[in-house]
């Protein structure tokens, strides 16, 4: 890696240990999002150049703010390039107290420390500290900082492409190794199932009730069972499925009591898949699954459970070819301060999903977050400020 990089390491890691001290789980983003343009103003980005936009008037969920959108002018002629990630941790960073240990920050092991995605915040600023600081020519930059992405790459979805002033490419920072140059990502389709069964004493006259835990249960079976419940390898396609919750009324339990036939279940689910039609095909088995288990359970009388069944895309699927402008922009960048880039696909959604579906090709790069989503999750410092490195020479290179 390149020793003369223009990156202020020190002040970096400072920025980063910063934002993750700030509590922004997904939803609740005002906070952080507040503090990165703190941040920005004391570089010298005019406040005319950052907003808000109305995203979250359009997000299914209550969500405290919109995407937080900022423009830098061109210090060169050259296309304007957008660079991304998200404001929002996971729920299990709420209260989280990272620190340094060793070349590593971590948490205190009680809750996830939300280097996913607060790496990608601080890169981002950190890419304007050192623009702007080391007069480093650069072409018209837009940055964005989504909003509830951790819930399902909501504020990326609801953008409105006209916000990135013309990006004709962009970088995402959501991810581990810098120089893993992430170009294609699964799509996920969601269901969700209600099963109104019949209530009966389970001890007096089970068979006078149609219990919607035994429907669903046969349904889960036979989609298993025919090989469309978690790996799904068919002839026609590849992907994964999950049955994610199951419960009842009002997110509690299924059920009220064991001695009563339960006549209540809600179900979500996904399929995932490269390809958005084997998705679907994927969530279609699970439909089928659970008519033919309404029509199989019923009660003395020969009654049936009512199950309704719902599904839709949560997010497409894309793929950039390895010789587009994009993939060749990053892998010269990482090359240009000693990384050598390796393209890879990821199996979970992203945020450029969405970029790529509003016209804006992206690759996304990593900055050292591991074990995501758990107590155990780190962030390999190193790593964080290659990430750092990376988005200066993406930014800079010609």
């Amino acid at each position: 890696m390149s020793t003369n990089s223009p990156v202020d390491a020190q002040k970096a890691e400072q920025r980063l240990m910063s934002y993750l001290s700030v509590e922004g789980v997904t939803g609740h983003e005002s906070a952080i999002a507040n503090l990165i343009i703190d941040d920005l103003k004391s570089l010298g980005v005019s406040a005319s150049s950052i907003k808000f936009d109305d995203a979250h008037k359009r997000i299914p969920l209550p969500t405290e703010t919109g995407n937080l959108i900022v423009t830098l002018p061109g210090t060169r002629t050259g296309d304007r390039l957008l660079f991304a990630t998200h404001l929002d941790t996971v729920p299990l960073c709420a209260g989280a107290k990272p620190k340094k240990a060793g070349d590593r920050i971590v948490s205190d092991w009680t809750t996830a420390l939300g280097g996913d995605n607060r790496t990608g915040c601080a890169v981002l600023v950190t890419l304007v500290e050192t623009l702007l600081k080391q007069n480093l020519p650069h072409p018209p930059i837009t940055l964005l900082f989504t909003v509830r992405e951790e819930s399902g790459l909501h504020g990326a979805r609801e953008l409105n492409p006209v916000d990135l002033d013309g990006a004709i490419m962009g970088f995402n920072v959501d991810g581990k190794i810098p120089a893993d140059l992430i170009v294609g990502a699964v799509g996920q389709e969601s269901w969700d199932v209600e099963i109104h069964g019949q209530a009966a004493h389970a001890g007096v006259a089970p068979e006078k009730g149609i219990s919607s835990t035994l429907v669903a249960s046969v349904a889960i079976t036979e989609a298993h069972r025919n090989g469309w419940f978690g790996k799904v390898v068919k002839p026609e396609g590849k992907g994964t499925s999950n049955v994610g919750i199951f419960g009842g009324k009002g997110d509690k339990a299924a059920g009220d009591a064991t001695n009563v036939v339960t006549d209540y279940v809600h179900i979500k689910g996904e399929a995932r898949s490269s390809d958005a039609k084997f998705a679907s095909k994927i969530t279609e088995a699970f439909r089928t699954a659970f008519s033919n288990a309404e029509r199989e359970v019923k009660d003395i009388d020969g009654n049936t459970s009512t199950v309704k069944f719902t599904a839709k895309a949560a997010y497409p699927p894309f793929t950039i070819p390895e010789d587009s402008a994009v993939v060749k922009h990053a892998s010269r960048a990482a090359e240009a301060i000693g990384l050598k880039a390796k393209c890879v696909y990821s199996n979970g959604g992203l945020d450029a999903n969405w970029f790529v579906n509003h016209g804006v090709p992206t690759v996304t790069i990593g900055a050292g977050q591991y074990e995501i989503h758990t107590v155990k999750e780190y962030v390999l410092i190193e790593e964080f400020i290659q990430g750092c490195q990376l988005a200066v020479s993406l930014a800079t290179i010609d």
